[in-house]
């Protein structure tokens, strides 16, 4: 039993301990010229669809909630926001080359058009970023727009 208390001890310091470790924000409070919305003057519906269901994980400025400064939660969406941006980030998406651009776009309609996007754990705890079917059709036939515009 005193190893229990102790082993519990150790942990509790820990948890505690780790809460000074911060994690580093993603909150640029500028729009970027290169951004999407901006580079390619897109309708303030679709801008808002895009916002709300995916700008938090794949641009400069994530809105976090207050849970994120709870370590480890923190680190974990730190992580998951830094590998979102790796594979799409909104706020650069003007300095892509125009193949980049049109392989960007594609890849988005696919992963919309199969629920593979937003992330179900992230819709899960923000109802407002999920996508009706009628959201999903308005934004796949522009982003397929756009991508044959280009």
């Amino acid at each position: 039993m005193k190893l229990l208390k102790s082993i519990g001890l150790v942990m509790l310091v820990v948890l505690v301990g780790i809460q000074f470790i911060p994690s580093r924000t993603n909150q640029d409070k500028a729009v970027s010229p290169s951004d999407f919305i901006v580079t390619n003057g897109i309708p303030e519906n679709i801008g808002h669809i895009l916002r709300t269901s995916c700008y938090n994980c794949h641009s400069n400025n994530t809105s976090y909630p207050w849970y994120s400064r709870v370590q480890p939660v923190g680190w974990f969406l730190q992580n998951h926001i830094n590998k979102g941006k790796a594979e799409l980030n909104f706020s650069e998406f003007g300095s892509y080359s125009v193949r980049k651009q049109k392989s960007k776009l594609s890849s988005m309609v696919s992963q919309i058009g199969k629920d593979e996007m937003p992330l179900s754990s992230y819709t899960f705890i923000h109802h407002e970023a999920r996508l009706s079917q009628e959201y999903k059709k308005v934004l796949i036939d522009y982003l397929n727009a756009l991508k044959d515009s280009l």
